[in-house]
């Protein structure tokens, strides 16, 4: 039974970083995309960043130049690098999981994702 543990969120100054991971459990990253998406209070959940078993990350044009994604299936791990972080960056932040999809371009949508991690909450502020 796959499980999406998110990690790494915090408060941060503007132009700060953060980390977050998303750890996999119960199965191989190897076989599923990732998706990160954030969520404020009143808001639609978006998506932020997403990666296919091919490698490829697709952003979400707010975050674009800023945010890197990447995987390490070796550790069952996703990573969602964060530079410069703005106040409007401020979210719950996301991971989710679906199995069998090679390149997520199209994709970074709440509605193509199955599995859900609790979130991490991410506060840009000064």
């Amino acid at each position: 039974q796959l499980q999406l543990v998110e990690s790494g969120g915090g408060s941060v100054q503007p132009g700060g970083s953060l980390r977050l991971s998303c750890a996999v459990s119960g199965t191989t990253l190897e076989y599923y995309a990732i998706g990160w998406f954030r969520q404020v209070p009143g808001k639609a959940r978006e998506g932020v960043a997403c990666i296919g078993t091919d490698g490829t990350p697709y952003y979400g044009d707010s975050v674009k130049d800023r945010f890197t994604l990447s995987r390490d299936n070796a550790m069952n791990t996703v990573y969602l690098d964060m530079d410069g972080l703005k106040p409007e960056d401020t979210a719950v932040y996301y991971c989710a999981a679906e199995w069998g999809i090679i390149n997520t371009q199209g994709l970074c949508i709440t509605r193509a994702w199955g599995k859900w991690g609790q979130g991490t909450q991410v506060t840009v502020s000064s």
